[in-house]
């Protein structure tokens, strides 16, 4: 060890739970980012997928022989599956193995404070990219689109928690904005040195809302989001006093004087260099990748986009009245189709349109061996039929298209004066 190397260390004496905490973090935090910064750079993103493909083929045996259960990997939308409690678990194990490893053979080390300043930049980038990636998909509008006509048409009581939220979100266009530029500038005020304790700040006071409504709402991505928040607090842990003393107690504050990563003026010169094109590149590629979604998602309307009216329907011998299984209404939107029964039952489809055959192949969410193909005829501009097997039985239809609806949620609008509240 260098005599630099002991001076360092007798300056900046750590309490022994902080190193091992330390060791511990500093595992974790890595194993959970990686692949990052390689799934965030171009032509070598493909890299990162071997480094996924190792907890692919190593969780699911974990679930195995530690759980007892079988679990798969892919991946349906959801950041709480088993897999992902299993992933984390795994996390854990095995960064708690290499803490007591390294703790044992790196006992005499009093402090680790270069490798602290390089973890505290590797969560800072990679908290902020993702950070910069919802925003990017809230401040254009494409993670909460305006609620699609199956949504408005749906009974208030039969939506989900997180479709209540989407619809909420997705109302106010305006909000969204806004939640959206508050996520962005906390990730950008991550990258640089200077104002990263900002941007700590930030992303704790966002990502503790996002927190609370997925939890409070059912979204599932509890797990991630509180990695996601747990990080902001860690690059905070520095400052703790300074911040206490400051907010809460009124009290004058100490300037921290900021290590240099590089000894070497150019290496420092080029690393300001590469963070700021990093940043650049996220940025630009984030609000791109955003851009085109809600292109696309706009660009996917239905060819019978509307509500229509069922007039006649049967299911294989018998024509239903009342039952459930009585189609009342069928609403088309961009994407899937909605099913309202003559009991008042909603059910969503997703879609794929064939012009070309008439067809209409339908595939129930949740339940990806399910699936049907109606063929459908327009006999006329406000007349449709369709016809096909449903659950195994044959089923027909004949539908006629609804009078264009206004709904109040989206209609309402924006009013500088209410002379008595407008609650309905």
């Amino acid at each position: 060890m260098s005599e630099t190397l002991i001076n360092e260390d007798a300056q900046h004496r750590w309490h022994p739970f902080t190193r091992t905490g330390f060791r511990f973090a500093f595992v974790y935090l890595l194993l959970f980012n990686l692949p990052f910064p390689l799934n965030a750079l171009p032509y070598v993103s493909k890299v990162g997928e071997f480094y996924d493909a190792i907890w692919t083929w190593l969780v699911p045996r974990v679930a195995r022989v530690a759980f007892h259960v079988e679990i798969t990997s892919e991946f349906n939308g959801s950041g709480d599956r088993t897999f992902d409690y299993v992933f984390v678990a795994t996390l854990l194990l095995i960064s708690l193995v290499i803490a007591v490893i390294w703790t044992l053979f790196d006992r005499k080390r009093l402090s680790y404070p270069t490798l602290y300043r390089w973890l505290s930049v590797y969560v800072r980038f990679a908290l902020g990219t993702t950070m910069i990636g919802y925003g990017a998909y809230k401040v254009i509008s494409s993670q909460f689109p305006a609620p699609t006509l199956d949504r408005l048409m749906q009974p208030y009581g039969e939506s989900s928690p997180m479709g209540l939220l989407w619809t909420f979100m997705g109302a106010s266009e305006p909000y969204t904005m806004f939640v959206g530029s508050a996520e962005m500038i906390a990730g950008i005020l991550l990258f640089p040195r200077k104002t990263s304790t900002l941007g700590a700040l930030m992303s704790v006071g966002v990502l503790s809302n996002v927190v609370a409504l997925n939890f409070s709402y059912d979204v599932p991505v509890k797990l991630y989001s509180t990695h996601l928040l747990a990080q902001a607090i860690f690059l905070l842990l520095p400052d703790a006093r300074r911040l206490g003393n400051f907010f809460i107690l009124n009290r004058s504050t100490e300037h921290v004087r900021m290590e240099p990563l590089f000894r070497r003026p150019l290496w420092h010169r080029s690393a300001l260099v590469f963070s700021t094109l990093l940043l650049m590149l996220v940025t630009g590629t984030a609000l791109y990748q955003s851009y085109d979604a809600r292109r696309s998602f706009r660009s996917d309307r239905s060819p019978l986009h509307g509500v229509w009216e069922v007039e006649e329907f049967s299911l294989g011998q018998t024509k239903p009245t009342v039952d459930g299984q009585r189609w009342r209404r069928v609403v088309f939107d961009t994407g899937r189709v909605a099913v309202q029964t003559a009991t008042d039952l909603y059910d969503r489809f997703g879609t794929q349109f064939d012009q070309e055959k008439r067809t209409i192949t339908l595939r129930r969410r949740g339940d990806p061996g399910w699936n049907t193909v109606l063929t459908y005829e327009q006999v006329s501009p406000e007349v449709v039929t369709l016809a096909g097997k449903l659950n195994g039985s044959e089923m027909t239809a004949r539908l006629h298209r609804s009078e264009e609806r206004k709904f109040l949620l989206t209609d309402r609008g924006f009013h500088w004066i209410n002379e008595v509240p407008f609650n309905k």
